[in-house]
């Protein structure tokens, strides 16, 4: 089917999906939120398609639809099952999240979740925290496409650029989880599983996934989207909605071995980054 974007406008309001400003092929519009909308949304689809040859989030063609200006000074972008959604930010914690590249992927890529999962992760302990990271990783990768940059050359943060003035550097990183001089003095995210938080947020434990992907991606070298994105692509078919860190890592090692070989270098190295982390595939078999 191809790209298809719409942007709407909710005029700071709850109502969904509002006021359309900007249609697939249109111009560019006087608000730049709405053309950042636009634009992202555009790159991503265009790395699913140019990557791993999907066509949209869904592998059918699915419009990307987006609201922005959603309720006043609204602290949060998210994926609500249908479209994306964004707030304006309060001006104080958040200055808007349109302006990353990597938050709109992050965000649609839980779309992505939502149709190459079999019945989605349920977005509670580490199948939600799984959700998460996929999220970021993809959110990260994007972006290093998009930029054209190697896993050296990438800042591996999420959010550089959304929070306000004085609150933080970015959300999460993902290549020192946890590293408040990287990111914010909230961040606290473990990136092992011996530091992995009983009952924490979804948000919190997915940092030891999250390290798990940047280990392999520095132990590959070249760029991201070659060769360990692949992997962790194919490898969310093979998931199921309560899906651990384990099965995740017993799902890219098979990913691995389908794409590379099984004892293959890429194989060993997939291993050896979850063993980094702390997570031993054969728990729970």
């Amino acid at each position: 089917m191809g790209k298809q974007r719409g942007v709407y406008d909710a005029g700071q309001l709850g109502r969904l999906p509002g006021t359309l400003l900007r249609a697939e092929g249109g111009q560019a519009v006087p608000d730049q939120q709405a053309n950042q909308a636009y634009d992202g949304a555009g790159i991503t689809y265009d790395f699913l398609r140019a990557v791993f040859n999907r066509d949209s989030i869904d592998g059918r063609g699915r419009r990307l639809d987006s609201t922005i200006h959603y309720q006043q000074h609204f602290n949060n972008a998210f994926w609500n099952g249908d479209q994306m959604v964004y707030g304006d930010g309060d001006g104080k914690s958040f200055i808007g999240f349109t302006r990353c590249i990597d938050v709109i992927a992050h965000e649609l890529t839980h779309g992505l979740i939502q149709y190459a999962v079999p019945g989605g992760l349920d977005y509670e302990g580490q199948s939600g925290a799984l959700n998460e990271s996929i999220a970021d990783v993809f959110g990260s990768v994007v972006k290093q496409w998009s930029l054209g940059q190697s896993v050296g050359e990438a800042d591996w943060l999420i959010g550089h650029g959304i929070m306000g003035p004085g609150v933080g550097k970015a959300l999460r990183s993902l290549a020192d989880p946890g590293n408040r001089e990287l990111t914010w003095s909230g961040d606290d995210q473990p990136k092992t599983l011996a530091a992995y938080v009983a009952d924490g947020a979804v948000h919190t434990n997915s940092g030891i996934p999250n390290h798990a992907f940047y280990a392999l991606c520095m132990a590959l070298g070249g760029h991201a989207w070659d060769r360990a994105a692949p992997i962790w692509y194919h490898a969310l078919a093979l998931l199921t909605p309560t899906a651990t860190f384990a099965d995740m890592a017993r799902a890219t090692g098979r990913s691995a071995a389908r794409l590379y070989g099984a004892g293959s270098s890429v194989q060993r190295a997939v291993q050896s980054a979850w063993q980094l982390v702390g997570v031993n595939e054969l728990e729970g078999r």
